[in-house]
């Protein structure tokens, strides 16, 4: 139980005063940039599948 405890006041420490939190501007850029990340990531995907899509089409009105 020792053990426990002393990880709990440890781990306690080290997040109020060790660790190094970011500003809130930092906190919208990164946000900011996940966002964008996102949207570019999901637009590329779904080129992708729309792609593929009019391919297979394509390829089902030839051989059928």
């Amino acid at each position: 139980m020792a053990k426990i405890v002393e990880y709990v006041k440890e781990s306690y420490i080290e997040l109020t005063e060790k660790m190094t939190w970011p500003t809130w501007s930092e906190l919208q850029n990164s946000a900011a940039i996940t966002l964008v990340a996102s949207l570019i990531i999901a637009l590329i995907v779904f080129l992708m599948d729309e792609s593929a899509g009019n391919l297979l089409k394509y390829v089902y009105k030839t051989f059928s």
